[in-house]
């Protein structure tokens, strides 16, 4: 009897059943997550949610997403979703009925899409997540729109000078224009897909 509820507490405490359950700070080093950050690199984890077959863990450069069939399987598959690669769309909540236990948080990363079931009890936390998610998704969505106005703006600018006859050395020409393009490109890179999301997660997380 003692043995039974013990394992349900400890079960809910660290996510081990069917529905989520968003981990303390204190215990972010007790998920397999944990092992595949990149501590090297500057990256941290803000948020973590475990359930008894899967771990989304929630850093400031995407999602690592730790699947298996249970908590208690060995063998696991990493998937590693960051948000300068991966575009943050259709961040919702479903919120949870009378007679539900859980909350649904969903979420689409490029072409992956996500729906992770949550304990109705951590909808504090949830709200945190939600606000997080909610913000990068804009901030990616705004620096996309930015980004293609730069890719225009240059597009127009060489099929105007394509138009006119070029003077001089037409090989020192074209590779002075060929290494502005460059450039150009790697500069809107560098302002627009951006990698660290910090910013944003200590605006919304209040638990440190």
């Amino acid at each position: 009897m003692a043995g039974g509820f013990l394992g349900r507490v400890a079960s809910d405490t660290l996510g081990l059943s069917d529905i989520g359950k968003i981990i303390d700070v204190q215990d972010f080093d007790k998920v397999d997550g944990d092992d595949f950050i990149i501590h090297e690199d500057g990256e941290k984890i803000y948020y973590v949610i475990k359930s008894k077959s899967d771990e989304y863990v929630f850093t400031n450069y995407g999602l690592i997403h730790v699947d298996g069939k249970s908590a208690l399987e060995k063998k696991r598959l990493v998937k590693r979703y960051e948000f300068k690669e991966y575009a943050l769309t259709d961040v919702i909540i479903e919120t949870a009925g009378t007679m539900d236990l859980d909350i649904e948080l969903k979420f689409t990363l490029g072409e992956n899409h996500f729906s992770i079931d949550i304990d109705k009890k951590q909808m504090k936390g949830l709200k945190q997540i939600y606000k997080t998610l909610l913000e990068i998704s804009r901030i990616q969505h705004h620096n996309r729109n930015l980004f293609q106005d730069g890719v225009t703006g240059l597009e127009r600018a060489n099929a105007d000078l394509s138009r006119n006859v070029i003077q001089g050395d037409i090989v020192n020409v074209i590779e002075k224009l060929t290494n502005f393009n460059l450039d150009w490109m790697e500069a809107l890179r560098k302002e627009y897909q951006v990698r660290d999301y910090s910013v944003v997660y200590e605006k919304y997380c209040t638990v440190k």
